[in-house]
């Protein structure tokens, strides 16, 4: 059964709540494989996801971190024998075209492990994204970003959306003709589990250009 983690950002650690079904989730922890988001920068990247794991008592008897250190095809190898892939936040356009670089989706996408990632990490985990200087990005023409596509939608993750309401609404407008758009600020977490979808904080669907809030269920 698929297990897929969208999250935004904790500034301290996870919520109890999001900690408990991740120990119950990940049963397998022999190996966790991170996925940099700014991989040529090689500095305590990932420490942060990490000590969020750590503070929950999920710890892993291997720790990697793929970046351009990693040889193209020890990558793909180690994502094969991982128990969870974690696309880390960061950079989300410096990700994106890493995880092209490397030929790294289709082994995402047919990997038994469960898949997490914060932020940057979340959306590149979605179908498509939209990259807008709206949204924070040194772009001056907006354009649609390809995934790896986990699930058929896309995901907006840790952006204040308490603010920018209207903007984020008209922004996603024409892709959520497309497909279903998840938003959520920090604090924040949608799972996928087999075709369940479980919310965690305030996360927001945006269909066919209407928004309206999600019940948490976690």
């Amino acid at each position: 059964m698929k297990k897929h983690y969208y999250l935004g950002w904790f500034n301290n650690f996870f919520p109890d709540k999001l900690g408990r079904v991740l120990q119950e989730d990940i049963t397998d922890r022999k190996s966790l494989v991170m996925i940099s988001s700014n991989p040529l920068f090689y500095e305590d990247d990932g420490a942060t996801e990490r000590s969020w794991l750590d503070q929950a008592g999920i710890l892993f008897d291997e720790y990697h971190l793929i970046n351009y250190r990693v040889q193209k095809e020890d990558a793909q190898t180690l994502i094969q024998k991982a128990s969870v892939i974690f696309l880390l936040g960061g950079n989300t356009v410096k990700q994106n075209e890493f995880l092209v670089d490397y030929e790294l989706s289709d082994w995402i996408k047919n990997s038994s492990a469960i898949v997490m990632g914060a932020s940057a990490g979340a959306i590149n985990m979605s179908a498509k994204w939209l990259c807008s200087k709206n949204f924070g990005y040194n772009v001056e023409t907006s354009s649609v970003y390809e995934g790896v596509g986990l699930d058929d939608f896309s995901i907006l993750s840790h952006f204040d959306l308490e603010n920018n309401m209207a903007l984020v609404q008209e922004e996603l407008s024409t892709l959520s003709e497309e497909m279903n758009v998840y938003a959520s600020n920090k604090d924040c977490a949608v799972r996928i589990k087999g075709d369940k979808i479980d919310i965690l904080g305030q996360v927001y669907l945006i269909s066919h250009s209407k928004i309206q809030k999600m019940d948490e269920t976690l």
